[in-house]
């Protein structure tokens, strides 16, 4: 297999992104930070788990001197490592939610809404995920498009993979897929460039959720998420899809508590698995009216009053397969109703 590679620069100017990492739902926050790890120390092509890496792509049909050439040439980014150490998902959610929720992120997704109106009400009808769930995505994640990401995929899959143990497994099996990838797309392995953790275009899909949930929606038979509006709009509903959005149905409830007992349902998985008798027994009630019968996950957040708390709805489950984090979840729910208002 011959990777597509076109002369090298080394990348010194790297972009911070605004929005959030796509899927990085099998990615834990660490409580680590990125100055305990050096990147690139030592060079790439001396350590043993690079050779037994670069083994593994040879036996799936990969060239060991393009392979080789690469790593040589692999610009490892400290700047990687701290990021991924302090992820805005660490913040509280009075400080988490105005970075997303605010008057013009609001104003650029609406206008986004009427230039995309024929794509997204296919995607829509395609998918059955709501047009303003869509462009919360793309709204949060990007900007609509303005901060795709700047550092180059091969550089921080490579750093990630062998320089941050905490989740060098994921990370490599990443590199993995994302040179499978730039072959299935036609990308260029070294000029292809996205979030510090590698998540791309303009609804950061990592390598593995592109190859999976991609879509080629505006025909041209490409799978191009970083330059056609059309896929990466029909990707994100068919991600959605794929995942059990439930078309119409509601995100969250808000919830009351009494006790203290509520704290054992904090910190777990957001399915929604608890009805309202287990929910109860723990002290939370719904504030508002939900399905008697229904299942439900119990979400805190830290707001600007005190706590605020939440029912989960399956569809909330949905939101934080794109990313595990809750404030990432509710911060998307509120700008898509946003656009509904």
């Amino acid at each position: 297999m011959t990777l597509n590679l076109r002369p090298l620069g080394t990348l010194r100017s790297v972009l911070l992104q605004a929005g959030l990492i796509l899927s990085l739902g099998a990615c834990s926050l660490s409580n680590v930070s990125g100055s305990e790890f050096r990147a690139g120390d030592p060079p790439y092509l001396e350590r043993e788990e690079v050779q037994v890496f670069i083994d593994e792509q040879v036996e799936a049909g990969m060239d060991r001197d393009e392979l080789e050439s690469m790593f040589a040439e692999a610009d490892p980014q400290q700047r990687i490592l701290d990021l991924i150490s302090a992820p805005a998902e660490a913040r509280p959610w009075k400080d988490y939610r105005p970075i997303f929720v605010n008057d013009l992120r609001i104003e650029r997704g609406e206008r986004f809404m009427e230039e995309q109106a024929e794509t997204l009400a296919r995607a829509e009808e395609t998918f059955g995920v709501e047009q303003a769930m869509i462009t919360a995505i793309i709204g949060v994640e990007t900007n609509y498009g303005r901060n795709t990401g700047g550092f180059r995929v091969f550089d921080a899959l490579v750093t990630l993979g062998f320089d941050y143990p905490p989740r060098a497994d994921f990370f490599r099996r990443e590199l993995g897929e994302f040179l499978t990838l730039v072959q299935e797309e036609d990308l260029d392995v070294r000029e292809t460039r996205g979030s510090y953790a590698g998540a791309m275009g303009r609804g950061q899909f990592i390598s593995s959720s592109y190859r999976h949930y991609a879509v080629d929606f505006d025909g041209d038979g490409r799978r191009d998420l970083l330059n056609s509006w059309p896929d990466a709009i029909g990707s994100v509903a068919n991600y959605f899809r794929e995942h059990g959005w439930q078309t119409g149905e509601p995100v969250v409830a808000r919830a009351r508590v009494e006790g203290d007992a509520h704290e054992e349902l904090i910190s777990r998985n957001y399915q929604a698995r608890f009805d309202l008798d287990e929910l109860a027994e723990h002290g939370i009630y719904p504030d508002e009216s939900v399905a008697e019968d229904g299942k439900y996950s119990f979400i805190r957040l830290e707001g600007e009053d005190g706590y605020e708390y939440y029912l989960g709805y399956p569809n909330f489950y949905v939101i934080t397969r794109y990313n595990r984090s809750p404030l990432y979840a509710m911060a998307v729910h509120q700008l898509a109703e946003a656009f509904a208002e």
